[in-house]
């Protein structure tokens, strides 16, 4: 992957664009040879443009730029002071040596630097040095708050004093957290390490102490607190802090395989149309039960009644019946329930052939799931796991929804957007995190549903109020592509089709699609029916005086 990535923007697109300096970059990213370039990919992109339109103030620092992308930004000038403070405090550390050389060494990293992101650097070789160089430091400093050591976190140092006369406010320090962990506001984690690696003279040291950070510093920020096993990465494996965040929340899935069709089965699905299989299949089906009298009798006697079979020898005379006038709703409401399971079951028998129904990703309708109150109503518990989302699932015997517990504060809605941006700029694979958020904004619509969640412990709000939980959730709905993932995709799936399998709701789904649905058809045929009912009673009126 060569390292010259570049927009085409002019001179006009930007005032500030300075063409010398251009050519003079541009001429050094030809002449550079980037050893192992290919091992360098792009990992910090722009934010999608959709989910930047959504909310842009999730996306966009608001307090300090650690990233080249919004570096000069004049609002966010007013941190550059504590940077400098905390650039001369490493220096100190240094001792006998000087903050160039920290420059020098990153300046040797310029090609790979560059080639991290996504978008050309319109910096010169010496400029771009010299703003890793401060900016990682500021970032080092903020995060020697959040190391753990021997399990328990350090808060803050003595050396913090300085940036905590500005960031020791609570609303100031979570807008650092908030901007830290932004897609666009990030540094990759070599630099970090090249830092350490010369303050400490010890690579392994300068490992073992920026993971400590990182670490606590993703304990603090996740939003999945209580997970029993949070995995240590090796910060060599990690490009940037988001991607860190990313890995130690998000469980790693393995595309789903794609079935097989047997022989036996490619035969029985060519002979499911032919008449006399019925047949066969009803001596099969007593010959099954007459091997099965050992069990109870209720249980026998379900199996008979709900045989393909007998439910084809039951729906034989609603066939002759629907054909005549008046009963084509009776026909639909026993159909709709009495039947409906037979055709949810044909669909996957139809689509198991066919590999590029597997591949297909899941139209919208797919993704509504009723929300938590309708949900309880309907006799399904709701339990929160200590695990990860790869936890979540719904037990069909027990009625049981697992969901990993989730806190709420003012620093989620910008994790969460920002892990979802990160996913679908770098991830190949299913959105996982993307499709946990349809998830929980597919279960959530108003307070109540929060405060069910809040009350079984899988959400902590931290929030003002349930209202606002609801609205970071509903918020969440924007998505750059549809994509599937097996384990959440069968709970939706599992939780739906109990949902749907139950007998009011059979009843209300009914009267919405063929009663409340057609009112307009109904009260043509009332109208007409009563216009027939006045016609025959002139009729008789008139028949009467005639005797």
């Amino acid at each position: 992957m060569s390292s010259l990535r570049y927009s085409t923007m002019g001179s006009n697109a930007n005032p500030n664009f300075d063409e010398h300096l251009w050519i003079i970059n541009i001429r050094r990213s030809l002449d550079e040879e980037l050893e192992n370039d290919s091992e360098v990919p792009v990992s910090i992109f722009n934010v999608p443009k959709l989910l930047m339109a959504s909310n842009p103030d999730s996306y966009i620092p608001q307090q300090v730029a650690i990233g080249p992308y919004h570096y000069w930004r004049p609002e966010l000038y007013e941190m550059e002071r504590y940077k400098l403070a905390a650039a001369k405090r490493i220096q100190k550390q240094l001792q006998n040596l000087k903050f160039q050389h920290i420059v020098d060494h990153l300046s040797k990293l310029e090609p790979k630097i560059r080639a991290s992101y996504h978008k050309f650097l319109d910096f010169s070789h010496e400029t771009l040095a010299w703003m890793m160089a401060i900016n990682a430091s500021f970032m080092i400093e903020f995060l020697q708050i959040y190391t753990i050591r021997e399990g328990i976190m350090i808060r803050v140092s003595s050396r913090m004093s300085h940036l905590f006369d500005y960031a020791g406010r609570k609303s100031a320090h979570n807008a650092i957290l908030r901007d830290m962990v932004m897609l666009e506001n990030q540094i990759p984690l070599f630099v970090l390490r090249k830092i350490l690696e010369i303050q400490f003279s010890s690579l392994k040291l300068a490992d073992e102490t920026l993971l400590s950070m990182l670490v606590g510093f993703c304990k603090e920020l996740s939003p999945f607190k209580m997970m029993k096993d949070m995995q240590k990465i090796p910060v060599s494996q990690c490009s940037h802090l988001l991607e860190y965040l990313y890995d130690m929340i998000v469980p790693k899935v393995e595309a789903p395989a794609l079935p097989e069709i047997t022989e036996a089965e490619d035969q029985e699905e060519g002979s499911s149309g032919n008449p006399s299989s019925n047949i066969k299949d009803l001596f099969c089906e007593i010959s099954k039960l007459f091997s099965k009298l050992n069990e109870g009798p209720i249980r026998l006697l379900k199996r008979i009644l709900f045989s393909r079979p007998v439910t084809l020898i039951l729906k034989l005379p609603w066939t002759i019946l629907s054909n005549l006038p008046g009963f084509f709703i009776l026909k639909q409401l026993v159909q709709h329930l009495f039947f409906a399971e037979d055709k949810e079951e044909a669909k996957p028998e139809k689509n198991e052939g066919s590999n590029n129904e597997v591949n297909k990703p899941p139209l919208m309708e797919e993704i509504a799931i009723p929300c938590v109150a309708e949900l309880s109503k309907c006799g399904v518990r709701f339990l929160p796991t200590t695990d990860n989302i790869s936890s979540i699932s719904f037990d069909a015997k027990t009625f049981t929804f697992y969901l990993p517990i989730v806190s709420l504060d003012v620093n989620t809605e910008v994790v969460l957007r920002n892990l979802v941006a990160y996913e679908a700029s770098n991830a190949s694979g299913p959105l996982i995190f993307t499709r946990y958020t349809e998830l929980m904004n597919g279960i959530i619509d108003t307070e109540e549903d929060v405060k069910l969640l809040r009350e079984k412990g899988i959400v902590l709000n931290h929030l003002k109020n349930d209202v606002e939980a609801a609205d970071l959730w509903n918020g969440m709905s924007k998505s750059v592509r549809l994509t599937k993932v097996p384990f959440l995709d069968k709970a939706i799936e599992d939780v739906n089709k109990y949902y749907d399998g139950r007998w009011n709701i059979k009843v209300e789904n009914f009267m919405k699609l063929y009663v409340f649905g057609s009112w307009k058809s109904l009260t043509l045929l009332a109208a007409i029916f009563l216009l027939l009912l006045m016609t025959l009673q002139a009729f008789c009126s008139v028949y009467s005086r005639g005797l």
